[in-house]
This record gives structure tokens, sequence and C-alpha cells, in this order.
């Protein structure tokens, strides 16, 4: 054997999985198709919003939640009613204890901490604000793990290692093959070489694939697209980078994984093009607030609830049945300068950056830097003095 255990996938789940597993003494080796820039994966493009139950933030609020509380509102709004659902009903039950418990003692101790107002990610599902934002966002989420793997002296981490088959034998998993790609200097997210230079065979008693997401394939999206949520749209930007492509999903299942669920993806209905992309179709997503007005592309208002920020998987549902695959939100130059803001790490340069004199200029009347940037540079904004203008342009 070549370690204890072998994590695929080094991103936040990798990263984490692979610290723990090195504090327990164990040997692991942690492989990642992409370079060491990339270190992170997702989570680093990420506003860092994390669900915590019943923490100091929501009492200091008076926000009154509890473990009880937080499982009745995910099981309602995942609804689970499959045969499939038992694990997954187990893993939201293990979770929910977890942000009850000791998730925020734990991460406090590793330094995170979070940003004292605590939000509503999503106001369907949720009876009270759970999203705490985390200060230095997506970075800050991933930084104590990152160090952590790197100051393991157990921990051998492989770039541009990427798997292609799990090796099995007798029903087990007993480790990996896969191809070792050109060393590439790109910066972090943005596109890799994918020429193979030689290849790999790595075998341990524990393998843990942590990749999986499908979000840059869209015909991949399109392919699992539930079709409750009607006609998949025809145009689709991309929230993740172009390495996001789903590849372990197939890997898991020659190998003889049961692959579950694939239509409960989960896509935000409120993106829009990033003037300066990182990836191709880069995307960001909207955080609107409560007052713009919602219309379909026929200028009808979305019906209640269907508010911004409320319930996306039921946005997206009545967009993508209307027959367009994009909407509006309309608003005056003040609730825009008040109100509109942008997830991610990226677009939050204050939070990211940790600037508390960044975050009290918020306050201000006029919009923050970024989000007026975006918007007199973006494609997807409109401006005019006049609601008649603004309709015609």
């Amino acid at each position: 054997m070549d370690a204890d255990a072998i994590v695929v996938g080094a991103g936040l789940a990798g990263l984490v999985a692979t610290a723990e597993i090195a504090a327990g003494g164990k040997r692991v080796i942690l492989l990642d198709q992409e370079p060491e820039a990339s270190l992170g994966g997702q989570a680093f493009w990420s506003f860092g919003g994390l669900l915590m139950v019943d923490t100091p933030e929501q009492r200091r609020l008076r926000v009154r939640d509890s473990r009880d509380q937080a499982l009745r509102d995910w099981l309602a709004y995942a609804a689970f009613d499959r045969e499939d659902d038992a694990w997954p009903r187990r893993w939201a039950e293990a979770y929910v204890d977890f942000a009850a418990g000791e998730m925020r003692p734990w991460l406090h101790a590793k330094g995170m901490r979070w940003f004292p107002l605590v939000q509503w990610a999503e106001r369907a599902g949720n009876t009270v604000p759970r999203f705490h934002i985390t200060w230095g966002t997506g970075p800050g989420v991933i930084a104590p793990f990152v160090r952590a793997v790197r100051e393991a002296p157990s921990v051998s981490v492989r770039h541009r290692h990427r798997v292609t088959a799990l090796l099995t034998s007798g029903g087990a998993t007993l480790g990996v093959a896969g191809e070792i790609l050109v060393a590439d200097p790109a910066q972090r997210g943005a596109r890799t070489s994918r020429d193979v230079v030689g290849s790999f065979t790595l075998r341990a008693p524990a393998v843990i694939v942590t990749s999986g997401g499908i979000g840059a394939d869209h015909d991949l999206v399109r392919r699992y697209w539930p079709p409750r949520l009607g006609t998949p749209p025809a145009k689709m930007l991309s929230g993740v980078p172009d390495h996001v492509d789903g590849k372990m999903l197939e890997a898991a299942r020659t190998a003889g994984a049961r692959a579950i669920n694939l239509d409960r993806m989960w896509n935000y209905p409120e993106g829009v093009q990033n003037f300066a992309p990182i990836w191709s179709r880069h995307g960001i997503r909207i955080l609107p607030g409560p007052s713009p007005l919602w219309l379909d592309a026929n200028g009808k208002r979305l019906p209640a609830p269907i508010f911004p920020g409320f319930d996306a998987l039921a946005a997206l549902e009545r967009i993508a049945r209307s027959g367009h695959d994009h909407s509006w939100f309309v608003m005056d130059s003040k609730i825009f300068g008040r109100e509109l803001a942008l997830s991610g790490s990226e677009q939050n340069p204050d939070l990211t950056g940790k600037s508390i004199r960044g975050v009290l200029q918020r306050a201000l009347p006029s919009a923050v830097k970024p989000v007026e940037q975006f918007g007199r540079r973006g494609r997807d904004f409109v401006f005019a003095p006049s609601v008649a203008e603004l309709a015609a342009r």
C-alpha cells in the first residue's frame, strides 16, 4: 500500500477529509488534476456562507433557533420521497446535528470568524436566518485546512494527477489509476492544459472521492435536468471553473458505485455575465435584496411568494417554463445602491480582504465600488433616466 488513505479532489471536502485523516496519525495522498494555484477548488470563489444553528451570532440578533427547528425546515424543503432517500436523510440529520453542535466551536478554534449579521441565503426552507458569512469569504473558509494539509508531514499532495479509474477487488475499492498532466502555470480558476505526460497507479485500504461537480459541463447539466423544472435553458452561465466537469461521477459508476438523485441539482436563476471572466461563460449570482421587481422575459411579475432571494428553485422553474432563458430585476438607483450585491469572494473584496473600513462603507448611500463597476460595465445591466426609456432599452 502507498498510503493509509487516498483522497481524490483537493476542494474543501478533500482538504477537510485529508486534514482529519492526517490528524489521526495516518498517511494520506491527496490527488487533484489542477495545479497548486487552484487548491481549495470551488470553495475559494464562494461567498463563504455556512449554515450553522443556534449560534452566538444568532442569539445576539435575538434569533431563536434550535437543532429540531432546523431539521424540520430541512426535511420540509427537501421533501424526501424516494427509496434512494434513506442515506440523504441520514446525511441531513447528521449535518444538522453537527451545525447545531460542534461545528462552530471546532471552526472557531481553527481561527475562523463570521460577519455579525446573520443572513438569509434562501427564505424558503429556513424559518430563521442561518447563513453565516465567513470573515474572509471563501478564502477564509479554506485557509485553516490548506494550512493543516501543507503542514502535516504525513500528507503527500500531488497536483496534476487526474484520476480516471477506481481499482476494485471483491467489491472493495483498493486504489486509483490515472494520468499525470503537464505542469501548467495558469492562475487559479483559468482553463488548464489536458496534455498527458505519464500515468500512475496508487493503492490504499481507504479511498475517498470528494470530486464530482458537473456545473461547467452544460451538456451534463441538461442531461440530468429535472423534468419538473421545465426545459433546460438554451444559454447558461457557469458559476464554477472549467475543471468542474463531472468526470469522477462516471469513474465511480464504472467501478460499481450507484449515483442517486442526479436530477436534484441546484442552479441559480439570477446569473449575470462577468465582464472580466476568469473561466468560460463566467457567471456571477446577483444578491438582489427584497425591493426590486422581478419580471419574466415578457414583463410579467413573478407571482408570490417568488420574490428576490426567497426560493431559487421555484423561480428557476417559473423562468424555465416561460419559454425564455432570462428574466429582469427592475429597480431605481437608490435600491441599486443600497441593496444590490454580488455573490462570491472575487466580488466582495472588503469581506474577502477582511477590511472593516470597506464593510462600513457599504452603509453609504451609493453602491459599493465592485457592484457599481459591475453594473456599469456588465452586458446584462440596462440604465435609463425614465421608466419608458428603460423599457425601450
